[in-house]
C-alpha cells in the first residue's frame, strides 16, 4: 500500500445506480445538453429486447438515435474501426455503450479514436489518452467488468494477437447508469465469470502496490458482497437481491481497480484471451487461486484481510492461516462455479506459446503492481500450473 504520494481518482460526472436506472438515459442526455446518441451494443442484446428499453427512453425524451450493434466478444481493432465509421456516418453528439465489457470498451475506443490519429495500438498503456472524444454514457448489463466507472478499456489487436490496456481521461465515461435488472437474463457461465472478474478486481486493487485508502474502501465493500451472493445468483437467476448486490459490487470493484490498478492475474489473463479466446472473467477465475498462493507471502496482512472481510477467516486466525483459508475458499469457489482448466476446453499450449504469453503479460505493466513481482520464468511456471 502507498504510504506516501497522492492517490489519483477519476470517475464519471453522473452516476445513477439501481433497478430502472437505464430509463433515466433521456434525462441524463438532457442534463448534459446532448440529443443525438450512437448506441454501441451487440446483436444478442437487441434480440433480448434490452436495447429497446434504452431506445424507448430516448424517444420519450425526443432524442434521435443511431445504432452500431456489431460489437464482438473481446472487441478488436477491426470492430473499433467499424464503429468509428458508423459514428462518422451520422450526425451524433455522444455515444451510449450498452452491454458487458465488450460494448462499453468499444464505445470508449470509438470515442477517443474519433479525436486521435493513427491506430488504436498507438495509445496502449502506459501512454495516457487525455484528448477526449464525444461524451460516453455507459449502461452495463453484466455486472462484472466495472468498465462503466473505470479509466481503462481493453482492445485486441488482430494483427499482433495481443490484448492491450488503454487508459486515460478519454476512457472515463461522462455518465454511468447501473441497472441490475438487465442481469437476470445472464446464463450461469456468464454470471459466474463476471462475478469472479469483479472479485479479482477487488482483491487485486486491495493488494496492489498502488493501493490507497480511497480505493481500499471500494474493494473491501465489493469482496463480501460477491462472496455472499454469487452462488445464489447462479442458482436463482431471478434473485433480485443477489443480482443487485453483484451489480453494485462490480461497480465498487471497478472504482477500486481503476484507481489502484490490477496486478498479475489480469496481466496473465489477457494473453489467454488473445491467444485462445477464453472469456476474460473465466481466464481470471482460472488464474486467481494459483496466483494468490504465489503472491500471499509478499502481502500476508492484506490477503488475510481479504479472507476475513469475506467471512472465510476471522480475527482468531493468524495472518498465515487466514491466507491459507483464502486460497482454499477461492479453489472451492472455482469448483462450485464449475471453472475449467484451459486444457479442459481443448486449448493446447507449448513452451514457445507460454514464453510469448509471459512476455505479453509483463509488457502490459500489470504484473509490476503485484505484491510479488514475477520473473518471466515464474509466469511461464504459473501458466503450466493452471493449464
Amino acid at each position: 500500500m502507498q504510504l506516501d504520494g497522492i492517490g489519483r481518482v477519476q470517475s464519471p460526472r453522473i452516476i445513477h445506480i439501481g433497478g430502472g436506472a437505464a430509463r433515466k438515459v433521456g434525462e441524463v442526455l438532457e442534463q448534459l445538453g446532448l440529443k443525438r446518441p450512437l448506441i454501441v451494443t451487440d446483436e444478442n442484446l437487441v434480440a433480448l429486447g434490452h436495447v429497446q428499453t434504452v431506445t424507448d427512453a430516448l424517444e420519450k425524451g425526443g432524442n434521435a438515435w443511431g445504432m452500431f450493434d456489431q460489437v464482438v466478444e473481446d472487441p478488436t481493432d477491426v470492430c473499433v474501426d467499424a464503429g468509428l465509421a458508423a459514428l462518422r456516418a451520422g450526425n451524433f453528439d455522444c455515444i451510449i455503450g450498452f452491454g458487458g465489457g465488450s460494448p462499453m470498451d468499444t464505445a470508449k475506443a470509438i470515442s477517443f479514436m474519433s479525436m486521435n490519429p493513427g491506430h488504436v495500438r498507438d495509445y496502449k498503456a502506459p501512454r495516457q489518452i487525455d484528448h477526449c472524444g464525444p461524451p460516453v454514457i455507459l449502461i452495463p448489463t453484466t455486472g462484472g467488468t466495472g468498465s462503466e466507472l473505470t479509466r481503462w478499456c481493453v482492445i485486441t489487436d488482430t494483427e499482433r494477437t495481443e490484448k492491450y490496456n488503454l487508459s486515460g481521461l478519454a476512457c472515463v465515461a461522462t455518465a454511468a447508469l447501473i441497472d441490475w435488472t438487465f442481469t437476470t437474463t445472464k446464463p450461469w457461465r456468464i454470471t459466474a465469470d463476471t462475478a469472479v472478474d469483479s472479485l479479482t478486481h477487488a482483491i487485486e486493487a486491495y493488494v496492489s502496490r498502488k493501493a490507497f485508502a480511497y480505493a481500499d474502501a471500494f474493494a473491501l465493500a465489493a469482496m463480501p458482497a460477491i462472496a455472499s451472493n454469487v452462488r445464489a445468483a447462479c442458482h436463482e437467476p431471478e434473485n433480485g437481491e443477489a443480482r443487485a448486490a453483484l451489480m453494485l459490487a462490480a461497480s465498487q470493484a471497478g472504482m477500486a481497480f481503476s484507481n489502484a490498478s490490477v496486478a498479475l492475474v489480469h496481466g496473465m489473463s489477457r494473453p489467454i484471451g488473445a491467444h485462445f479466446h477464453v472469456a476474460h472473467g473465466l481466464s481470471n477465475a482460472m488464474l486467481l487461486p494459483a496466483i494468490t498462493r504465489f503472491s500471499i507471502g509478499s502481502a500476508p496482512a492484506r490477503y488475510a484481510t481479504c479472507a476475513r472481510v469475506m467471512g472465510w477467516a476471522d480475527d482468531q486466525h493468524s495472518d498465515a492461516s487466514a491466507c491459507e483459508m483464502l486460497v482454499e475458499h477461492l479453489e472451492a469457489l472455482n469448483t462450485d462455479l464449475k471453472v475449467p482448466r484451459p486444457s479442459d476446453l481443448g486449448h493446447l499450449a507449448d513452451a514457445e506459446t507460454f514464453a510469448l504469453m509471459a512476455e505479453q503479460a509483463l509488457a502490459s505493466g500489470s504484473p509490476q503492481h503485484n505484491p510479488k513481482v514475477p520473473s518471466c520464468a515464474e509466469i511461464v511456471g504459473l501458466y503450466r500450473d493452471i493449464w
